[in-house]
């Protein structure tokens, strides 16, 4: 299970580097029917996501910052694993870095 860390405000949080915080979507409580589905059917995580911040990036070989490939509001494809657990009040987010982030979705 990755850390848990808890803030009082989200603003009080920036990533450093290649960081990027991201807040999931939630689960469907119910089916467009109406159904209510139990909670053992929505535990798991969904794999997108929305970009809340990002770090200035991170140096490469050559010591030059290579900046994050994504930014703020933009929904990415996060993988099964990883990833860093944040929670703020009752809202949780997750801290990835840049190069596990899978794929930027584009509407």
């Amino acid at each position: 299970m990755a850390a848990q860390a808890t803030f009082k405000s989200i603003k009080s949080l920036v990533p450093l580097f290649d960081r990027v915080l991201v807040q999931r979507f939630k689960p469907e409580a119910k089916t467009a029917s109406g159904l209510f589905l139990p909670t053992s059917a929505t535990s798991a995580p969904l794999p997108e996501a929305t970009v809340v911040a990002v770090g200035p990036g991170a140096p490469n070989k050559a010591g030059n910052i290579v900046p994050c490939s994504v930014k703020p509001g933009d929904r990415v494809l996060l993988p099964g694993w990883g990833g860093n657990a944040i929670k703020v009040g009752e809202e949780e987010y997750s801290l990835f870095k840049d190069a596990e982030i899978l794929a930027k979705i584009q509407e």
